[in-house]
């Protein structure tokens, strides 16, 4: 049966269990979880090392990013995504005598008494940094056949486990939980109780439909009850219709599909501007959702390796900028350990990273087939604002400080993020933009330094 048909036929039970979860215990939402109260920032495997991260891949990552200097402004996350996991077959994740998944020591080996990932985990917190970690919705269908327990209840897999296929990309095999029955909510416990045991400071729950809102839920009230503050990460391609529920339950969430490319043999390039380029009308339509506690996540910033991000150089400022004025989570993708100076020096930009720290959604005020501006105001009343070019020619854009929302004033700064040049104007904010550029101004209206 396909994944809409069988969407369309659970609807109504699918409701009917989230409203007996919801009910069930006190609500514990992951957007007061004392986390996410600005876009998380840091590195994600994903892009670059794909299927085959290791202990050695991520410690080295998560030394390039102390030694060159992004942790100093704001990159803290490490995460690990898919393929940390033993993944003998389509029959599920291996599971341990509770139904959790089981690492993979080819990839992650045991250190001593702790386990490859508490290892890394631990090698990530001496550096200062945190540690993040990638699961799926569900149960594996390992742990329905073997019926392995439910850690601290008398229940079994088999007592809460569905029939319905639940996406797992890399084992797939991965059924449904049913939120009603007893033992449900105490075996995602018992994997999150695990993974803080870990470490774990920061939790990507991937293949994540409208119909596994009863996970999300669960998961959210999961990871609370560790007593640790861990990230919660939902994906991808989520539907706007139940924003309000991403946002109580989650810390982001990803909008569309995967920003990677998938256009050769390799890594490379991360990605295009076509894939880039999609994510003008999400960051318009999610402008009203996300904020302190919830962020919109438009995926990972592709940027760092040079010509092998796949981008110009303009390009690669098109999509930072467009990612801080939508207040998007700042996850990197691109291989920390071979940096491309020039990319460096965006991505330690300050002024660039401080219109995505500032918990402000833009609004787009401008929409045609070759211009896009967006702005936001400031808390200290100044504006800014993004004159992107989507066009294959160079082009000259324009806005007015009226349209940006600011009062009408004699004269203007005008501070351009990227080059760091200021100017003054007396109302028109206006550039030469190359091709699929942009300018990133901030606009101060007069009395803030006449």
């Amino acid at each position: 049966m396909s994944r809409l048909a069988r969407g369309a036929l659970v609807l109504v039970a699918l409701w009917m269990t989230l409203v007996a979860v919801l009910s069930a215990a006190p609500a514990a939402t992951a957007e007061n979880n004392g986390v996410g109260l600005r876009p998380a920032m840091g590195w994600s495997s994903w892009s670059f090392l794909r299927k085959d991260p290791t202990t050695a891949s991520i410690e080295a990552q998560a030394s390039a990013m102390v030694k060159n200097g992004l942790a100093d402004v704001g990159y803290q996350y490490v995460n690990v995504d898919d393929f940390w996991y033993q993944c003998p077959g389509p029959q599920g994740p291996n599971v341990d005598s509770d139904g959790r998944w089981v690492i993979d020591p080819t990839h992650f080996p045991p250190q001593g008494s702790r386990n490859g990932i508490e290892a890394v985990a631990d090698y990530v917190h001496n550096l200062g940094l945190k540690f993040g970690l990638y699961v799926t919705p569900g149960i594996s269908e390992q742990a329905v056949v073997q019926n392995t327990a439910i850690e601290g209840t008398p229940y079994h897999a088999d007592d809460i486990a569905t029939s319905t296929s639940e996406f797992n990309y890399n084992c797939q095999g991965m059924v449904g939980i049913d939120y009603t029955k007893p033992g449900a909510q105490a075996f995602i416990d018992s994997w999150a109780d695990e993974l803080a045991s870990w470490g774990v400071d920061y939790v990507k729950l991937d293949g994540v439909g409208s119909f596994d809102i009863p996970d999300v839920v669960a998961w959210s009230r999961a990871l609370v009850q560790t007593g640790r503050p861990i990230h919660l990460e939902l994906s991808n391609n989520l539907n706007i219709a139940d924003a309000a529920i991403w946002e109580t339950f989650s810390n982001g969430w990803r909008t569309g599909h995967d920003i990677e490319c998938y256009c050769s043999s390799t890594s490379y390039p991360l990605t295009s501007w076509t894939n880039v380029a999609t994510r003008f009308d999400q960051v318009a339509t999610w402008a009203p959702y996300g904020g302190p506690g919830a962020y919109n996540d438009y995926d990972s910033i592709e940027v760092g390796n040079g010509d092998n991000d796949g981008l110009t150089p303009a390009e690669r400022q098109t999509q930072m900028s467009l990612w801080a004025l939508g207040d998007s989570t700042w996850i990197l993708g691109s291989d920390l350990t071979n940096l491309d100076p020039t990319d460096l020096s965006y991505l330690k930009n300050r002024a660039v990273i401080s219109v995505d720290q500032d918990g402000i959604d833009a609004r787009r005020i401008v929409d045609t087939d070759t211009e896009q501006v967006f702005a936001k105001i400031e808390p200290d009343g100044d504006a800014v604002v993004g004159l992107f070019n989507t066009s294959s020619e160079p082009a000259v854009i324009s806005t007015t400080a009226g349209m940006l929302g600011l009062p009408d004033r004699p004269n203007y700064l005008v501070r351009n993020l990227w080059t760091h040049e200021r100017t003054k104007s007396d109302g028109t904010i206006s550039a030469d933009v190359p091709t699929h550029g942009v300018a990133l101004f901030r606009v101060s209206p007069a009395h803030h330094w006449w």
